[in-house]
């Protein structure tokens, strides 16, 4: 359903998606990389339907999801690092101390 567009040599990352290690390109975001791996950012909390990041400039919130161990983070707005670690967020939010 995506395709990547052709574009000049850039560095790439490798990135864990929901326990997958994808290689991607440095200048991808979190939201990026989950679409570009067919994945899903995260599950409502009433149906656990599976959404994907939507909008990809930080208004819809459907690219909610879990970052480096650190959960409600909007993936659109989060660029990628060697190593990061990217997981859906599955079910309602939870609130921080």
């Amino acid at each position: 359903m995506f395709r990547k567009l052709p574009e000049a040599e850039s560095d790439s990352v490798t990135v864990v998606v929901d326990g997958a290690a994808v290689r991607v390109p440095a200048s991808f975001t979190a939201a990026a990389a989950v679409l570009f791996n067919g994945s899903i950012a995260r599950t409502t909390p009433v149906s656990g339907s599976p959404r994907a990041p939507y909008c990809m400039m930080g208004v819809c919130f459907d690219c909610l999801m879990e970052i480096d161990g650190v959960p409600n983070r909007q993936g659109c707005l989060v660029p990628v690092a060697e190593g990061m670690r990217i997981n859906p967020q599955r079910g309602a939010r939870k609130a921080e101390p």
